[in-house]
């Protein structure tokens, strides 16, 4: 019997429980690469004795059912049924009292090349499961809300076999594994091959003694090291700053090759893509080693905000990952400077999630529906997420914040929760009714905050008048109000700040707040610490920015300050303008302050992207000219070279670290403001700085850093070949040298260079991590994948139809490249959209694209 496949479309408000309780899971792996043996034991129970319903497994096409029985007894045939997605099991075969189902199925890991389920990665075994990978390793209820225990066999000539939880039995050729802690599929992982451990213990606050093991392949454990400091330090805060305490034996980390994502945080054996885990001097750049840093806490936080406490449904993705988000940005804060990771998070937050609610992808951080819940791995349900964790926080306080994640953890440990359960914790631990704030999870689109100042000099009085706006997003056309933290600070025209940090609560569309008691009229810092994530308008002229840049004493506010001057000379620049006098000497003097960190100044001197700019040109009605915003952003800062050459010279030659190298974050600190100011001197001495540094320098981060600058100037061949000479079977520096290659290039030459590139032999386009290396880099440079003649959209348009026939969810995640079409002119639309439709009518395109490219293609109808 032979059905049609469910439909595709999921919504929230179709939600059922699973109609049958699963207790314990057992799995028995034989391992081969073309033919894997599953075999599966579920003790499953009927939810209600009196009406048991069909049992419903899913599991995809590619696992082929051997046998399958009930407590020993094989069902009538007629009772069982499957399609390409699910197997059914009629009511009427199925016992109403506790049974056993029992399966055996086969699997082809090595054929699997979208990485999902058990495939093979150089050589060894490898498991990703979220979202919906167990399905295709066995026949299983496949929902973030069905939890089970799970014990584990492993048989294979492999010599490391790794599962969930603390091992049972390990002998040649066979492993047993058990994890006692109740969990959905998702977080299963299973790991088989040649590996090496470098290898630690942790002894938590309670006394208990965890082995710490970092698995990767020999001859990478040098590369290792930094990984398991991360992992200690991160077992150490979760312990001091939120009171978690790890409840295994073991953690194990294993770096993969071959991964979609950055790290999965399977219970007990989280599976890191390589470039992740592995670090040197002389491979690894100051941002690899901070991005590994946050990583290996992100995915040791999910223990607790993910693991023990999971989502009901994957619309409540967003719980999990916007929490756990905002943990390890404390943690970066904690661990190196929490002024410059805001700002970061909020550079990073605007590129990414404020793009994604401006355009055709825009979803609320809580979804109602979806077609493949993997397109949903988004900006706005991590980055926004985390701020949606952060404005709570600032509106119930610390002490509100901390009473409420302890009963958070008391009351849903070990349940699958929803994002009601999270509000009624923090209604109940403080008090407050979030009926309203709940709108920042269920609703699409950044809030647009307008600010007006009236003072009243014969009372002394400054009023701030703060209107709110969200605009239409897809399927949400009108939006009500939202709370909205305002942090507001007042600053004297003499540079001292009269009124310290206030936090306003706005709640109506138009609300105004009064300040009384001033002795004259104040610069207003608005929305310090970047309080809500809402695009705040107010009418500022540059001489006040530039006064704010100099005097603001909330580093974000200042860095804020700065960013708008900059924004506001390149919007003026790209349509033909005069502007940039104000930058120009605001950011010199901010430059020369050297009671600032070091790091702050580099960010200040880094000039908004080209995407920044089309994106405020958006914003205040203007079509961008992506040729005429990347002339701006050369000739402003090559204005700012010519005005403060010597200085950034200075700069350049004092912020040199000697010794060794260290990833520490005051080096780290150092190297940044010196890599900014060889940005800009680049614009002036032809590159001289740059060769220098890139023969000179002892580690990764200034070699890379001369690299991109030697590129800009035409000047980089030799330096390519000698980065290839050394590293050319290094996977992950060869991803950097195939990256800053398109990113770097001249606009008009960035898709002659990708297209080259992507002839070499070792452009292996099937490693996620090097697809990404070639297509993102083109995505990131502006001018190039904008082209005119469209062969930006051309070039990735091809890739992308050829990556989904192979992995479907790397070609979804990469076509965002196309997500601001809409917003160019005529000629580029028109190109654009051809490449798009071209996409849409490719025959087999797979669900992940053709939800992505549909949705893209309307937002031009």
């Amino acid at each position: 019997m032979t059905r049609q496949p469910q439909q595709t479309t999921q919504f929230l408000a179709d939600y059922r429980p699973f109609p049958f309780l699963l207790s314990e899971t057992r799995l028995d792996f034989e391992l081969g690469p073309h033919a894997t043996l599953v075999r599966a034991d579920l003790s499953l129970t009927p939810r209600d004795v009196s009406k048991v319903e069909d049992l419903v497994l899913d599991g995809g096409k590619e696992v082929a059912l051997r046998s399958l029985r009930i407590d020993g007894t094989e069902p009538d045939p007629v009772h069982v049924s499957r399609d390409d997605e699910t197997l059914r099991i009629a009511a009427a075969a199925l016992p109403r009292t506790a049974f056993t189902l029992s399966t055996e199925v086969s699997i082809d890991p090595a054929a699997n090349t979208a990485f999902e389920g058990l495939y093979m990665s150089g050589g060894m075994y490898c498991t990703q499961c979220e979202a919906e990978g167990f399905r295709h390793i066995t026949f299983y209820p496949d929902r973030p809300d069905v939890m089970a225990t799970f014990r584990v066999s492993i048989r294979s000539d492999m010599p490391v076999l790794l599962s969930n939880g603390n091992p049972v039995e390990n002998r040649d050729g066979m492993a047993e594994w058990h994890d006692p802690w109740p969990k959905p599929s998702y977080l299963f992982a299973l790991v088989a091959g040649k590996l090496v451990a470098v290898s630690d213990r942790f002894t938590t606050r309670s006394g208990r003694e965890v082995a710490l093991n970092v698995w990767v392949r020999p001859g990478d454990q040098d590369r290792a090291g930094f990984a398991m400091e991360s992992l200690i330090k991160s077992m150490r805060w979760d312990e001091q700053v939120y009171g978690r305490e790890y409840d295994l034996d073991v953690f194990n980390i294993v770096a993969v090759d071959d991964f979609n994502m950055g790290a999965m945080e399977n219970k007990g054996l989280n599976i890191f893509n390589s470039k992740l885990v592995l670090a040197s001097p002389e491979t690894a750049t100051d941002a690899d080693y901070e991005r590994i840093e946050a990583v290996i806490a992100h995915e040791y936080f999910h223990n607790w905000t993910g693991n023990r406490i999971t989502c009901r449904d994957w619309f409540q993705l967003c719980l999990k990952e916007g929490l756990t988000v905002f943990r390890d940005q404390q943690f970066t804060s904690d661990m190196r400077s929490a002024p410059v990771k805001r700002i970061e998070d909020v550079r990073a937050l605007r590129a990414r999630q404020f793009r994604e609610d401006q355009g055709p992808l825009a979803h609320p951080p809580r979804p109602d529906h979806y077609e493949e819940i993997n397109n949903f791995y988004t900006a706005t349900v991590y980055e926004k997420g985390a701020e949606v964790i952060g404005m709570l926080k600032r509106l119930v306080g610390d002490d509100g914040y901390a009473r409420a994640l302890d009963l958070y953890f008391d009351r849903h440990d070990g349940q699958a929760a929803t994002i009601e359960d999270w509000l009624k914790v923090f209604e109940d631990a403080t008090g407050r009714d979030l009926a309203q704030f709940k709108h920042w999870y269920t609703d699409a689109g950044t809030p647009r905050l307008t600010m007006a100042e009236d003072w009243d000099a014969d009372a002394n009085r400054l009023t701030l008048t703060f209107t709110q706006d969200t605009p239409p997003t897809p399927g949400q056309a009108d939006k009500p109000a939202r709370v909205i933290p305002i942090a507001v600070g007042l600053i004297g025209r003499n540079g001292d700040e009269v009124l310290p940090t206030r936090m306003l609560e706005m709640t109506e569309a138009r609300q105004s707040f009064d300040f009384d008691g001033l002795g004259a009229r104040p610069v207003v810092s608005a929305l310090r610490g970047f309080s809500a994530p809402v695009m705040l308008d107010r009418p500022l002229d540059d001489a006040t920015r530039a006064f704010l840049l100099a005097h603001d004493t909330d580093p974000f506010a200042r860095w804020e300050a700065g960013r708008d001057l900059a924004l506001s000379a390149l919007t003026a620049l790209s349509q033909g303008r005069e502007a940039g006098a104000d930058f120009v000497d605001a950011i010199g003097r901010l430059a020369g302050d050297d009671s600032a960190d070091p790091a702050f100044r580099a960010l200040c001197l880094t000039l908004p992207g080209d995407e920044d700019v089309a994106t405020r040109l958006t914003a205040q009605g203007v079509t961008p000219d992506p040729d005429a915003i990347h002339a701006a952003r050369e000739g402003l800062a090559r204005r700012v070279a010519e005005a403060h050459g010597d200085l950034l010279a200075a700069i350049h030659d004092r912020m040199r670290v000697d010794g060794p190298y260290s990833p520490d974050a005051a080096a780290a600190r150092r190297r940044s403001l010196r890599i900014a100011a060889l940005g800009l001197l680049n614009r002036i001495d032809g590159g001289d700085r740059a060769r220098v540094l890139f023969g000179s320098a002892g580690n990764m981060t200034e070699r890379m850093a001369a690299l991109i600058c030697l590129i800009r100037r035409g000047r980089a061949a030799s330096a390519l070949s000698a980065l290839e000479d050394e590293f050319g079977d290094n996977r992950l520096v060869m991803d950097k040298w195939f990256s800053v290659q398109v990113m770097a290039a001249p606009p008009a030459e960035a898709v002659a260079t990708a297209r080259s590139l992507s002839e070499r032999q070792d452009f292996d386009w099937k490693n996620p991590n090097r697809f990404r290396a070639l297509l993102g880099g083109l995505a990131g440079n502006h001018a190039g994948f904008h082209a005119a003649d469209g062969s930006g959209y051309d070039f990735t348009a091809d890739w992308l139809m050829r990556m989904d026939r192979a992995n479907p969810q790397i070609a979804a995640r990469m076509s965002t490249a196309f997500e601001t079409w809409p917003r160019y002119d005529a000629t580029r639309r028109a190109r654009a959209l051809a490449a798009l439709q071209r996409i849409a009518a490719m025959e087999g395109i797979s669900r992940n694209l053709r939800e992505m490219v549909s949705r893209m293609i309307a937002a031009g109808a």
